[in-house]
């Protein structure tokens, strides 16, 4: 039984069909909602914050992937993924389930230094403080040999479907929609953009290769990393229009943060979009060399197709 939790967001929908092509059919689907994917799906719901609920979730599973995501929202996330954490660790420590864990780079330090696995946790406010606790959380359980885990770490998304990123929301959805797009602060800096089913089918082939347990994984990435300007140009090409563009500047955000909490909510992640974002895969392009990954142009076509 491979069992997801946090199954109705787009890693988790992405990471049910490579389980159900490639690994098995025998997946259980986790959420306070859970959707068939498959006709051959198990559903099962419950709140992660919950720990008995956590632990009818986990029990009988030989893997667990954890994808949980939660709205931007930095008390919530305060509130409830350490709890999350911490159930589904002591849960998967009770049955014997290997934990997957799909994580952010929140934590990172917004600098143009490369970011590798062995980057340190510098976070630039409240949410992530919270990613590197719930890391930390699960690597000491690791390190402590009460949990057979590894960690799948991914940039920022970009992607089809109800993907939700920056980058998403302001540039690829609006060229589509016919609206101007909106660049947040620059629009020469280079960018590390993670396709999503790419982040699925990797995550999937990391969490069924028994050597990669124990470790901490940058999932794949295009290594061409283009600026904003150049995806847009490449989004001008792909529709034959000309596209201009606006760059959100810092203080656009600071100003619209007193009067929309969302962008409140995102001012913390804006420095690593002052200089290039660089963030390394070089660690699983050398362990799983076949795997192939989305080019930036391909993944464009396929959005505004």
């Amino acid at each position: 039984m491979h069992t997801v939790l946090g199954a109705n967001g787009p890693i988790g929908e992405e990471l049910t069909r490579e389980l159900y092509r490639s690994f098995t059919h025998d997946i259980r689907l986790v959420s306070r909602n859970p959707k068939k994917i498959h006709d051959t799906d198990q559903l099962a719901k419950a709140d992660l914050t919950d720990p008995e609920a956590t632990n009818r979730a986990v029990k009988g599973s030989e893997i667990a992937y954890l994808t949980v995501g939660l709205p931007m929202d930095s008390q919530l996330w305060e509130q409830q993924f350490p709890a999350m954490m911490r159930n589904v660790i002591d849960a998967c420590a009770k049955y014997g389930t290997k934990l997957v864990f799909f994580d952010n780079t929140y934590m990172y330090p917004g600098t143009t230094t490369p970011q590798t696995e062995s980057t340190r946790f510098e976070p630039n406010g409240r949410k992530g403080r919270v990613r590197a606790q719930i890391a930390t959380m699960l690597l000491r359980a690791m390190n402590a040999g009460t949990i057979n885990a590894l960690i799948c770490r991914a940039p920022e998304f970009y992607g089809p479907g109800k993907t939700k990123s920056l980058t998403n929301s302001l540039v690829f959805d609006r060229i589509k929609a016919d609206k101007r797009p909106l660049v947040p602060v620059s629009a020469k800096t280079a960018r590390s953009l993670i396709w999503i089913p790419d982040a699925s089918r990797a995550m999937a082939l990391i969490g069924n290769t028994p050597d990669a347990y124990g470790q901490t994984w940058h999932l794949p990435v295009d290594p061409h990393r283009p600026t904003y300007a150049e995806m847009i140009e490449t989004a001008a090409q792909i529709t034959g229009r000309r596209i201009r563009y606006t760059v959100l500047p810092l203080a656009a955000f600071r100003i619209g943060g007193r009067f929309i909490g969302q962008l409140k909510e995102v001012q913390e992640l804006l420095p690593r979009y002052r200089g290039d974002n660089i963030f390394d895969t070089s660690k699983f392009t050398a362990r799983f060399p076949d795997f192939t990954v989305t080019s930036y142009r391909k993944g464009i076509t396929k959005i505004l197709g």
